[in-house]
């Protein structure tokens, strides 16, 4: 047990969990995992899915020194404590036909026949009764008349879901539209959890929306403060000093120049950088 200088790579990898690199510690504690494998019992706790990719590997993944807690396997007593997003890649999680029967609900049936093609490389209408016995889908078969039946299910439901018409299409048939046809204009609001989220996302349903004549609304869940970046909001905020001399101008580039790794943004600082990200996305939409 000892500390080390952390490379770059790991310091990248962590700037996120800690608002940007420069925050980054640039030293930590680690523990050889010889010195692990003593406990006499060792509880990984894992949450959201970015750590789901690590997750699996560590789990299901070949012993390597280059993902040292693969080493975890060959202890007597490991715990994984995991939230569902973390555990979202694990074979039982994610396939779970791979692993034991299931409860074949339409939902779960849509997703394996989905992977099913995705495996073997063909269209969902050319899947035989032999590719799903192949992969361990049997159990499938036998709820069902055959393979074909599952076939056109799947093929009808995913067909169902692409529309040109995000709103619903006037006077249209709506039976198997994803989209009620009438009333033909719809107030609609879509929820983003960040600004920009919208646009990224989502960005050529909510121009089709906007161009088909609907109301269309967003909400951002967050102001977006903390992911301007300072030197931006400062940059922003000189230029509103240089055009327009105030004292709120001022104090807020007095702020941020002294400001240090440990300090939290004030409310004029958060609320000027919320501005820069609200300006930013009436520009995107």
């Amino acid at each position: 047990t000892r500390d080390i200088t952390l490379d770059h790579i790991t310091r990248v990898d962590a700037a996120p969990a800690f608002k940007g690199l420069e925050n980054v510690p640039r030293k930590a504690i680690t523990m050889g995992i010889g010195t692990i494998k003593k406990a006499k019992r060792i509880v990984l706790m894992a949450w959201g899915q970015n750590k789901s990719e690590i997750v699996k590997e560590t789990v299901e993944g070949e012993i390597s020194s280059e993902v040292p807690a693969t080493y975890l396997q060959e202890h007597a007593n490991t715990t994984f404590v995991l939230d569902k997003e973390a555990a979202q890649h694990l074979t039982r999680i994610d396939t779970p036909w791979l692993v034991g029967s299931c409860d074949w609900t339409p939902d779960l049936t849509h997703k394996a026949v989905v992977w099913l093609s995705i495996e073997k490389g063909k269209p969902i209408l050319q899947l035989t009764d032999k590719d799903y016995n192949d992969m361990g889908m049997s159990d499938l078969l036998s709820s069902e008349q055959s393979s074909y039946e599952i076939n056109i299910k799947t093929f009808n439901r995913l067909q169902h879901t692409i529309t040109g018409w995000p709103g619903g299409k006037p006077h249209a048939d709506d039976t198997n539209r994803p989209e009620r046809a009438e009333p033909a204009k719809k107030r609609v609001i879509i929820f983003s959890p960040h600004p920009d989220d919208d646009v990224i996302s989502m960005g050529g349903t909510f121009d089709r929306l906007v161009s088909q004549g609907h109301e269309v609304h967003i909400v951002y869940q967050t102001s977006g403060n903390i992911a301007v970046a300072d030197h931006e909001a400062l940059k922003i905020a000189e230029v509103a000093n240089a055009i327009s001399h105030t004292a709120i101008f001022g104090e807020v580039i007095k702020e941020i120049k002294a400001k240090t790794a440990e300090d939290y943004d004030s409310e004029i600082v958060r609320k000027v950088k919320g501005t820069i990200r609200r300006s930013e996305s009436y520009g995107a939409t």
